[in-house]
């Protein structure tokens, strides 16, 4: 039995799968494999906990440790009496390197940056999921001052539109109604590839080419570089869900500078006002760091505020963790109780949005995508509990009765 244990992203999800394809190519077996993520200290503390435990409770398997972490930092695991190899980034996707577990290979972490593409996996299957995942871009090209992840990934590259719109079909025709594009910095897309075509034009290209897509979702986005095309499609496109992640990672100007990122706090606004207007049943998430170093309390105030100026209700809190060899890293720091309380803060911020955001669909109809059994997916990527089975059809329209803090219930069947 091949176990692969994810840490981190949506696009780590993905290559999770197609880890767990090449190790079976590789004619692995009794092995777990560990796809690890290096944002912050504590995700690699978890990521080790982990290890830890998997050891204890299976003595004869073979311990794999791959992902950001395990290129970022791979002594780190090395070092650990548990683990029996470590692979890179890149070495995970290739069969190879499940071929060989000897002691003389135990790790094989080559330079990220010197790879310069980005192919197609194919992957069948994705356990436990009603949507399936498409790379369409790995690394990235930009150096936040709080970003280790460049150093994980290497440098931005694209999968040539052919490949992606070929994978898109070849996933729907395995029945998979929804397809969320994931990469590292999905909007960058394309900038690496023959006449530069952006991430906007994928979408077009995905949906007018593949119309078995039912629902197309986008991961993760930096809006200051969301392009014409993909802002057309935004508002043509009824199959492109209205629901967008932004990388907005604070909501004042002098953080953001230090933070080397590309936006002031009047872009994120100005984009989720321009989608809204588009789509007004848009819904907004986004990622944002608390106590970065330097931050004052009217600083911290700044964010508290976007997430009610951008209308965000879906948050990810980062609690800041200064990663080694990163800028950030060597500024003054704040106090860790101070980080911790403001990033406690900013949830209950983000909760109370959310809890509003939910309260404002009782009443409609909405088409959901059935995760599992008693449990899907408005459009705007709100979670629904029905007394619906995932059987009956992977899209079924509720009507949404009451809402929770943190969930819809739809009326009865």
């Amino acid at each position: 039995m091949i176990e692969v244990v994810t840490f981190g992203c949506r696009l780590n999800a993905y290559e999770s799968e197609a880890v767990k394809a090449r190790a079976g190519e590789a004619g692995l077996d009794n092995a777990v494999i560990f796809n690890t993520c290096a944002v912050t200290a504590e995700a690699v503390r978890q990521s080790r906990q982990a290890i830890r435990r998997a050891r204890r409770e299976r003595p004869d398997a073979k311990i794999i440790v791959t992902g950001c972490a395990a290129q970022t930092e791979p002594q780190t695991y090395c070092d650990m009496s548990e683990v029996d190899a470590v692979l890179g980034n890149a070495e995970k996707l290739e069969t190879r390197s499940y071929l060989d577990l000897s002691d003389a290979a135990r790790v094989r972490v080559n330079d990220i940056m010197s790879v310069k593409e980005t192919a197609a996996q194919f992957v069948d299957s994705f356990d436990g999921r009603a949507r399936a995942f498409l790379e369409v871009q790995n690394g990235c090209d930009h150096r936040c001052t709080f970003c280790i992840i460049p150093y994980g990934r290497g440098n931005s590259r694209s999968v040539a539109m052919g490949a992606v719109v070929d994978e898109a079909r070849r996933l729907t025709g395995k029945g998979f109604a929804e397809i969320v594009l994931t990469g590292v910095d999905l909007t960058s897309y394309g900038a690496d590839l023959p006449g530069k075509p952006t991430l906007g034009q994928l979408v077009r290209k995905i949906l007018k080419l593949v119309p078995g897509v039912r629902r197309l979702r986008i991961s993760s986005i930096d809006s200051i570089e969301a392009d014409d095309e993909l802002m057309r499609a935004i508002a043509e496109e009824e199959r492109l869900m209205p629901h967008f992640h932004l990388s907005a990672q604070s909501g004042d100007d002098m953080i953001l500078k230090r933070m080397k990122r590309r936006h002031a706090r009047a872009d994120t606004v100005a984009f989720c006002d321009a989608v809204r207007r588009a789509r007004p049943e848009a819904s907004f998430g986004a990622d944002l760091i608390a106590g970065f170093p330097t931050e004052t309390e009217a600083m911290f105030e700044n964010s508290l505020k976007l997430v009610d100026d951008a209308g965000l209700s879906f948050l990810h809190v980062f609690p800041f963790s200064p990663r080694s060899g990163t800028p950030a890293a060597r500024m003054p720091q704040l106090d860790r109780a101070l980080v911790k309380d403001r990033a406690a803060r900013l949830r209950a911020r983000g909760g109370a949005a959310l809890a509003a955001r939910l309260a404002s669909l009782v009443g409609t109809a909405q088409t959901l995508l059935m995760e599992k059994d008693g449990m899907g997916r408005t459009p705007c990527f709100a979670p629904v509990r029905t007394d619906a089975a995932v059987g009956a059809a992977p899209l079924q329209t509720v009507r949404i009765a009451a809402a929770t803090p943190t969930h819809l219930i739809a009326d009865a069947a």
